[in-house]
């Protein structure tokens, strides 16, 4: 039942349908009486949605895990119930039968997989979304890793799009997430990115391509790949011996320095974002090994995102703006990578920033201290929510990219300095990439560069903005209050829109022709006053609200 595409594309958009009323439901009852005991019972049914999501994903398999995965990294717009539920997602995907994986490999082979391998393990080292890796050994006695895709996973991917396609459509229209990202682009860069995964050949070119660029890097290896034997749905490379690099006991029996591996780590994955080309965008534990000797291993380059040049020169120019105080710099490449939209006042921002570097300028943050993280945290949402800035959808996976790769030092160090050990990295950066153009700005880092995270935070700056600060904020809150009951009036006549067809159904199918007559009239009212509210959205938006 679940490889049907009618089936998936009801059984997803219902589920988020759902979603949707049980939020806006117990907001309508509770907003006039939120107490301690409401956010209890609030976490309790976010905490019931992620697990409901978490049990769907697991069994439906395709787009909905990839898309938890990708949503339990994003703690700017998830809350903290989903993020510990969707979590799970990236160890417990379900493991495919070896006879259907074997129907796979034959298939595209197009011939006994004993012609081309002495043994292969039954059972799979790694169980993904897309594919499944099992060890085996080829006829001249080399370990090898084969991956295998998931029976039928192309169909169901690309029937789930469709069906996240409608749900993305109800986001924009009834929630405020398009204010934070364009939903519409980020879809066209999920359709490319999870479809690139399907296609084992794009990811051989991509490993070939890292293990071009990590040839001559210590410290860093990459596994050769067997092109003989890769197709479109089969990818064979060499067995590595080695742990995940969060296996802190593997990491302590053979004695590894985890400060020096978390550094090489962090030197190659800068080197990645400072120049243009390929980026890793999927560094969890599970695709970066660590073998007994220490060196790192990276595999599973399904997913990658590319750094275009112009990219590249922006990334560059925020380090250097904030390296040298010239947060004017660091707007202009934020404007010039579309986190600020038209409208954006570019002095507030850059204002802002100045105020949050010199705030947080005196002491290194720690990761374990979270009161710090929670008020940074703090700022940055209030300067997302009162600034329109919005995330890119081309910058989505990047972001992604980086923070799940954030975690992961974390995890090996908690007690790191991240931002005292990218220091001496950038500057070697700059000073062997960019030429002696950059010394002053080399000179200003030695002085200027500090962790930007630090000090508990002070409200109180807030109160001594400008007269200019103090009438945009009147103004702008005036107009999102408007813009809240628009939406929340177009809201209900959707789902009076969704409930009258239902009933109109229903009645029919039981054959109630007063109950039919009323649920019409429910229905042509309630439309008729939601396309009233749409015209309204569209009117404030026109006049300077990004919905």
């Amino acid at each position: 039942m679940k490889y049907f595409s009618l089936y998936r594309i009801f059984t997803i958009v219902w589920m988020a349908v759902r979603i949707f009323i049980e939020i806006i439901s117990f907001r309508k009852k509770h907003r006039r009486n939120w107490t301690d005991q409401t956010d209890k019972r609030w976490e309790a049914l976010l905490r019931r949605q992620a697990k409901r999501y978490k049990e769907k994903a697991l069994y439906l398999e395709g787009v909905l895990i990839k898309l938890g995965q990708y949503l339990s990294t994003r703690k700017d717009i998830m809350p903290d119930a989903y993020l510990e539920e969707l979590t799970d997602l990236l160890d417990q995907v379900p493991a495919v039968s070896w006879e259907r994986a074997k129907v796979v490999l034959e298939e595209e082979w197009g011939e006994p997989y004993t012609a081309v391998l002495k043994d292969i393990s039954k059972d799979p080292i790694a169980s993904a979304s897309i594919g499944e890796v099992y060890k085996g050994i080829l006829h001249n006695g080399q370990l090898v890793a084969v991956k295998i895709q998931r029976p039928k996973i192309g169909k169901i991917i690309y029937s789930d799009f469709r069906a996240v396609r409608i749900v993305l459509w109800m986001l924009k229209r009834f929630t405020k997430l398009e204010n934070s990202m364009d939903l519409s682009l980020f879809y066209r860069e999920f359709v490319r990115t999870i479809g690139d995964e399907l296609n084992f050949e794009l990811e051989l070119q991509n490993g070939l391509y890292f293990k071009k660029k990590y040839e001559d890097f210590p410290g860093i290896e990459i596994p050769d790949y067997y092109s003989e034997y890769s197709t479109k749905r089969v990818l064979v490379m060499d067995w590595m011996e080695g742990s995940r690099l969060t296996d802190i006991n593997f990491l302590a029996k053979h004695r590894l320095d985890r400060y020096k591996i978390a550094n090489v780590l962090l030197e190659a994955f800068l080197g990645q974002l400072l120049q243009e080309g390929k980026f890793h965008a999927d560094p969890h534990p599970g695709n970066i090994m660590v073998k007994a000797d220490g060196t790192i291993v990276l595999i599973d380059f399904g997913m990658v995102g590319e750094i275009k040049k112009k990219d590249a020169m922006h990334i560059r120019d925020i380090v250097i703006g904030i390296m040298i105080k010239d947060y004017d710099r660091v707007v202009h490449a934020l404007e010039g990578m579309k986190f600020l939209l038209p409208h954006a006042d570019k002095d507030e921002i850059a204002r802002i920033i100045k105020m949050l570097v010199d705030t947080y300028s005196d002491n290194g943050i720690k990761a374990g201290d979270t009161r710090v993280v929670e008020e940074i945290m703090t700022d940055i949402e209030k300067l997302v929510n009162e600034q329109p800035i919005q995330l890119p959808s081309e910058y989505a996976f990047l972001g992604r990219a980086i923070s799940t790769f954030i975690g992961n030092l974390y995890t090996l160090d908690p007690k790191m300095d991240l931002l005292a050990m990218c220091s001496p990295i950038i500057k070697k950066w700059l000073k062997e990439n960019m030429g002696s153009a950059k010394d002053t700005v080399l000179n200003f880092a030695k002085s200027t560069l500090k962790p930007l995270v630090s000090l508990p935070n002070q409200l109180q700056q807030i109160l001594d903005e400008p007269k200019k600060y103090r009438e945009w904020q009147k103004s702008s809150q005036l107009l999102r209050m408007k813009h809240e009951m628009v939406v929340s009036r177009k809201r209900d006549a959707f789902l009076l829109v969704l409930l009258s067809l239902i009933l109109t159904y229903v009645s029919y199918f039981l054959n109630q022709t007063y109950l039919l007559y009323g649920s019409i009239g429910v229905f042509v009212i309630s439309y008729l006053y939601y396309l009233r509210m749409l015209l309204r959205h569209r009117k404030l938006v026109k006049h300077g609200f990004k919905s």
